[in-house]
Parts: structure tokens; C-alpha cells; sequence
């Protein structure tokens, strides 16, 4: 998959083949935005035209309001390497900065036609764009571009139940992880490299990795169990990516996918060691001694123990980790491989 960029101080077209694109967030791939995937592919098939998305970095409600925005079910890597999966040919980042927000209708239609040389769109029936909110599907058809709606997504077990990002939050908040999975069409995960932490695990004879998400704030929180994988640059599975980094006798816990290994994994701000506002995702991988620093790690999450829990010291936190892990891997000794 190619990636562009739309920036919008710059009118000169890009070279891009004549495409089909579909315009959004995109924040988790679910299946409603699959459905919408599948239809931009076969119009561009149709009309032997090539495919595209464009999405929004940072997304808007993170440019109006940070603090209160959304979590992120996926970051930019996550999304982007997910609408490959999907079939997207080109992805298209636009810059959503206060010069963005303030084209008109008009201006934003051009750079689609003349800029990024849209064909066709396939839009939300809900879509609009300009900065006075008056930019729909008919706009962009009077202009000239030919527009297919894809009406609402439903959950096939519940008719009147929108698919939504938010609906998808909501479970994962709430420790449901089987539901959420339902609705993405795949098991949740997230993907990031491991970097430095404060060590503060290994005091306490539990050592982690420790994930750098790249979002402002994940949107699950707490103990789960998680299998994980080492992926290369491609991001393709590395068979036994982890075990080969092992001193050769400790190499950890079979996880339930091929070449993975099974981890305990704290996803918040740990309060019982005041890093309130510091989200952290941290992965002990029990009978592993390895160095991982600096390789890029996927981790799935299998299953929600609990929420954060604050304890009153150290000695608290450990004995608190310890019944965590224990009990983690009495779930884990129950499953077969997946």
C-alpha cells in the first residue's frame, strides 16, 4: 500500500492513479468499516480504478479537544497496516490542523478531483465536510463526482445495534473483550515497540516489557492475559522471535497462536506507584529470561482478570502481582491453542 499526503497548502495534483476512495477515521477497522472497504474495492474493480482512503492525523476530536477525545482502538501504524490487510491500495493522511478545518465545501472538493484525482466516493450516509458543515454527498455529486452511500452497519446479532468505534470502547472499557471481538472481526491487539521503563517490576522480581502505545490514551484498561508475537519490519509474524532472544533454558509459556508467547499484561496509569497520568502497557512473561528492547511486539489480549487496583505499598503491589499471575496461568493452563 502507497501512502500520501493530502496537505492542502499545496494545489499541485499528486501523482496518483485514478481511484475510488472512501473518507473517515477508521479507528479500529471493524466490520462496518470493512463493509465499506469491500465496497470501494468493488467499484474500483467495476471501473478499473485503483482504491483509497483518507484519514485524519491527528483525528479531529484529538485537535479540538485532546484531553477529552477518545481512546484510540488503533494508531496510525495499526490502522495503517490493518487497511492494507483489508485491501487498500493507497492510503491518504490528511493533516487536520486549524488551516484544514477552516476549508470550505468548495476548496475540499477541488483538492479531491484536482489534487488526488477522485473518481468516485463511497461515503456514510451521515458524511459531511467543509467548515461550515455544509459539504454532503449531493454537494460532491453536483460537482461532479459520483457518490454511493453505504447505509448503517448493524451487529448481525442485534438488528438495531449500530457497529460502531464507540460501541467497541465501550466493551473494551467494560472487560468484554469476547464482544468487542465480534464486532472488529478479529481478536483485539495492539502493536508497539518495547522501550526503556523505570525497572520498578524487576525490583519486585516481576520484570516487564514495557510497549510504547502512541496514542494519547489506550481504550482498555487493566490485568488482562495476552499472547505475543515479534513482528519484522513488514509486519509479518517472526517465527519464534521470542524464544530465539532467551538464555536458552527460560523461554516463557506457550502462548495459544503459533510463535507466541503467553504474558500477564498491566494496560493503565499504575496508581500504586503515583503515575497517574502515565498510560503504560506492560507485559511480564513468566519462566522468560530474554532481552527484547527495540523489538516491535503485538500483543493480543485473550482475557480481562480486572481492573487497576491500588495498593499501599510496594510489599502490597507484589503479593497483588503475584495472585495476578497465579492466577492467570491456571486460566491459560485450561485453553487450547487458537
Amino acid at each position: 500500500m502507497t501512502s500520501s499526503d493530502a496537505s492542502h497548502n499545496n494545489t499541485s495534483p499528486i501523482a496518483l492513479a485514478p481511484c475510488v476512495l472512501t473518507i473517515g477515521n477508521f479507528d479500529g477497522v471493524h466490520l462496518g468499516h470493512q463493509a465499506m472497504l469491500a465496497q470501494v474495492r468493488e467499484i474500483a474493480q467495476a471501473r478499473n480504478l485503483g482504491s483509497a482512503v483518507m484519514i485524519f492525523e491527528p483525528q479531529p476530536r484529538e485537535f479540538f479537544a485532546p484531553a477529552t477525545a477518545p481512546a484510540r482502538l488503533t494508531n496510525l501504524a495499526e490502522k495503517q497496516a490493518l487497511l492494507a490487510e483489508y485491501g487498500v491500495e493507497t492510503l491518504i493522511v490528511a493533516g487536520f490542523d486549524a488551516e484544514f478545518r477552516s476549508l470550505s465545501a468548495q476548496a475540499f472538493a477541488d483538492i479531491l478531483a484536482r489534487r488526488l484525482n477522485v473518481k468516485a466516493l463511497v461515503l456514510g450516509d451521515d458524511f459531511k465536510f467543509g467548515h461550515d458543515r455544509t459539504g454532503d454527498s449531493q454537494f460532491l455529486r453536483d460537482y461532479g463526482l459520483h457518490v454511493t452511500n453505504l447505509h448503517t452497519v448493524t451487529d448481525s446479532s442485534d438488528k438495531a445495534a449500530r457497529i460502531s468505534s464507540t460501541r467497541i470502547r465501550d466493551l473494551l472499557l467494560a472487560g468484554d473483550i469476547n464482544a468487542a471481538n465480534t464486532l472488529l472481526g478479529r481478536e483485539y491487539a495492539i502493536t508497539g515497540t518495547v522501550v526503556g521503563g523505570d525497572k520498578i517490576g524487576r525490583t519486585m522480581d516481576f520484570p516487564t516489557a514495557n510497549i510504547d502505545l502512541k496514542r494519547i490514551k489506550p481504550a482498555l484498561h487493566g490485568i488482562f492475559a495476552v499472547d505475543v508475537v515479534s513482528l519484522d519490519e513488514g509486519g509479518n509474524v517472526i517465527p519464534n522471535g521470542l524464544t530465539v532472544r532467551t538464555d536458552g533454558e527460560n523461554k516463557g509459556v506457550a502462548g495459544l497462536r503459533p510463535h507466541s508467547l503467553f504474558g500477564t499484561a498491566n494496560l493503565g496509569t499504575r496508581p500504586s506507584v503515583d503515575k497517574k497520568h502515565d498510560w503504560r502497557l506492560e507485559v511480564h512473561f513468566p519462566e522468560l529470561q530474554a532481552d527484547l528492547y527495540g523489538l516491535t511486539l503485538q500483543v493480543r489480549f485473550l482475557h480481562y482478570l480486572h481492573g487497576e487496583r491500588h495498593y499501599e505499598s510496594l510489599e502490597a503491589l507484589k503479593a497483588g502481582i503475584h495472585h495476578d499471575v497465579k492466577e492467570l496461568l491456571e486460566w491459560r493452563s485450561k485453553q487450547t491453542t487458537r
